[in-house]
Formats: structure tokens, sequence, C-alpha cells
């Protein structure tokens, strides 16, 4: 399974968005790596290639994705009706990894993607092992009965009830068991990245 594997801190810097989450590291040095990232000389303004193309970095290390599979999204959301970026968003929210992360059963979308590929959730009662799977309004995702005492899921799900706070979402903690009830509104999604500027580049 093809993913980002380097230094997650310095990568968060880089861009100045905590996407991998709250990072100790992170909140100490908010600004760029390397010797001259705290350099308070004068900074050129940055490019709008250099804007547009930081809004699709940050959006494909946040939510785990390669170039290959976020240009195909792209592409999805481009022949779709709707708002391009918007669309984007809502596909990315729509991937099986995102919504476990979601529902809390995963503290990460890392830790999340691990669960999916080591086959401990299951969607509609199967057992599904592909992170990037795109699910639709009424898909039910659950752990699967011999995962449900995994210590990272019971972690998870009695400690991060506040992940699941999301109006597209239906968690049972009971049952460990979800429903992908509908695409987010843009307003919905909290992550802070302008998917316009993503637009723009792939428009170019």
């Amino acid at each position: 399974m093809a993913r980002y594997t380097g230094p997650k801190a310095k990568k968060a810097r880089a861009l100045g968005e905590p996407i991998f989450g709250y990072s100790r590291a992170f909140e100490k040095k908010k600004y760029k790596p390397g010797q001259h990232g705290n350099s308070r000389g004068r900074r050129r303004q940055p490019s709008d290639y250099k804007l547009q193309l930081t809004q699709k970095q940050i959006a494909k290390f946040t939510y785990g994705v390669l170039e290959r599979q976020f240009r195909n999204l792209f592409e999805k959301a481009q022949a779709s009706r709707g708002i391009t970026g918007e669309v984007l968003l809502q596909l990315l929210e729509a991937r099986l990894d995102n919504v476990v992360y979601r529902c809390g059963i995963a503290p990460t979308r890392r830790a999340a993607r691990q669960l999916v590929s080591h086959r401990h959730i299951t969607v509609n009662g199967r057992l599904n092992n592909v992170p990037s799977t795109q699910l639709r309004a009424g898909d039910v995702i659950a752990v699967r009965n011999k995962s449900q005492g995994l210590e990272v899921v019971r972690d998870s799900v009695s400690g991060k009830s506040d992940v699941r706070n999301y109006g597209w979402l239906s968690f049972n903690s009971e049952k460990m068991e979800g429903t992908f009830l509908a695409y987010p509104e843009r307003d919905a999604i909290p992550e802070k990245i302008n998917a316009q500027l993503i637009v723009e580049l792939y428009s170019k």
C-alpha cells in the first residue's frame, strides 16, 4: 500500500498546516524547516503557482492520497455535476479510511487506513480491506466482531467522541457501527483547504 512515510512534522511545517493532526513539534515551530526557516528578513510574495501547489499538497497529505489517486479523484469531480472543488473534497471525505477516522474508530487517518488494510472493518456486513473505497449514502461501516477488543479501537471509541460530531455521519459506540448518511456540504468539512486553487492548478 503506497503512502507517505517521510518525516511528518517537517512536512507539516513546510506546508504551514498540521496535516497529520496535532503535533507538539509543529506547535512549537510554526515556521519553515531549514536553516533560514525562522528568518525575519524580507520574504518574497509567493507566486500563484506556489499557492495552488501548496493547497494541493495540503489536501493530498491530509487525506493520505498519492498523486495518481488524487488526479483520478479530481477528474471524477470535474466530470460530475456541481462545483468541482467542493465535489473533490466530498469524494475525499467519502473514502472508507477517512470515514473510519471521522467516526472515531481510529485516532488518525493513518491508523484508520491500517485498520482497513488489516481487515478489521466491514462495509454493509462484508469485510473490506481497500482504504480508498468510495462510500455512498446509506453505507454502514463497522468494526468486525473479532476486532472490537483491539486496544487502539477501544481507546479511540471511548476517548475521541468529539471526533464524531459531524452531521453526515451517525455512530453507535456500543455496536461500533457507523452510517455514512450523505456527502457533506463544504461548510461542514473542517479542513482548511482552498479547493478552488486546486482546480486552478489542474486547469492550466
